[in-house]
C-alpha cells in the first residue's frame, strides 16, 4: 500500500501552469470550458440528494465541502458561492498560493491546504475531485482515503477521462497534440473505465448513484451525456 496518493512528477507538471489557471485562454483553457459542466451535474445532485429547491442561490448553506486537487480554485469558489464552509486541498504548493490571491480578491475565505488526502482529518458533507484520481498513485487507496473523509450521509462527485480509444484520441492526441492542455498531462495506461470505478468503489465502502458521460461535439462543445466514451461522471455516498 502507498502512502500518499501524490506522484511528484504530476505535482510539478501542474504546478508549472499556476501562473495561467486563471486565464480562459491560457493553459488551462479546457478546464474552462470544463467548470461549468462539472458545475451543472454537480449542483443538480446537491439538488437530488439534500431535496434542495432547485432555484436556491445556497443550498450548501451550514455543509462542510472538500475540493479534492483544486488547483488553483475553478471549483472550490463557486462551491463557496453555494454557500458551504470550503476546504480545498492540492499537494502543489503554487497552486494554492495561486488560489489563495484569488480568492482574496474574491472576497471568498476558502480553507486553501497544500496537502494530500490522507493526511487531512475530519468529514465532509460533500467531496468533489474533477479528473484527479487518474493521477493518483493508488486509485484504489485514493478512493479509500476519500471515503474515510465523508460524512454520513454524505456525497461524493468525481470526474475522470474513460478509458477508450476516441478519449485517447480527443484527450491526448488532439488535446495535447494541439495545445489545448499542456503536453504531458496525461497517461493514457491510468485511465479507468466505469465498471472498473464501480468495483473499485464497491470495495471502498462506496455505493455509485450515478454515471453520466460528458462529450464533446463541434456545435456544443463540451456537454452532459449519455455517452460516456470521452469522459464521466460519477456521484456515490458510503
Amino acid at each position: 500500500m502507498v502512502e500518499t496518493s501524490v506522484v511528484d512528477s504530476e505535482v510539478r507538471q501542474f504546478a508549472a501552469q499556476a501562473g495561467d489557471w486563471w486565464n480562459p485562454r491560457g493553459s488551462e483553457a479546457m478546464l474552462h470550458k470544463l467548470n461549468p459542466v462539472r458545475l451543472a451535474y454537480i449542483r443538480d445532485w446537491i439538488d437530488q440528494h439534500w431535496q434542495c429547491d432547485e432555484c436556491g442561490r445556497r443550498p450548501l448553506e451550514g455543509k462542510r465541502a472538500l475540493d479534492v486537487g483544486c488547483g488553483a480554485g475553478l471549483l472550490a469558489e463557486p462551491l463557496a458561492r453555494l454557500g458551504a464552509q470550503v476546504t480545498a486541498i492540492d499537494p502543489a504548493e503554487e497552486l494554492i498560493a495561486a488560489a489563495l490571491e484569488h480568492a482574496a480578491g474574491q472576497g471568498l475565505a476558502i480553507d486553501y491546504r497544500a496537502a494530500a488526502v490522507e493526511n487531512l482529518e475530519g468529514e465532509f458533507d460533500l467531496i468533489t475531485a474533477m479528473e484527479v484520481i487518474e493521477h493518483t498513485a493508488d486509485p484504489q487507496q485514493f478512493l479509500i482515503s476519500l471515503a474515510r473523509r465523508l460524512a454520513p450521509g454524505g456525497l461524493l462527485v468525481m470526474s475522470t477521462p474513460n478509458s477508450t480509444n476516441w478519449s485517447r484520441l480527443i484527450t491526448i492526441t488532439v488535446a495535447e497534440g494541439f495545445g489545448l492542455v499542456p503536453k504531458g498531462t496525461h497517461d493514457f495506461d491510468k485511465f479507468i473505465g466505469p465498471e472498473r470505478m464501480k468495483a473499485m468503489m464497491a470495495q471502498a465502502g462506496l455505493n455509485c448513484l450515478d454515471v453520466e458521460g460528458i462529450a464533446w461535439s463541434p456545435t456544443r462543445g463540451l456537454h452532459l451525456s449519455e455517452d460516456l466514451r470521452l469522459n464521466y461522471l460519477v456521484a456515490a455516498t458510503r
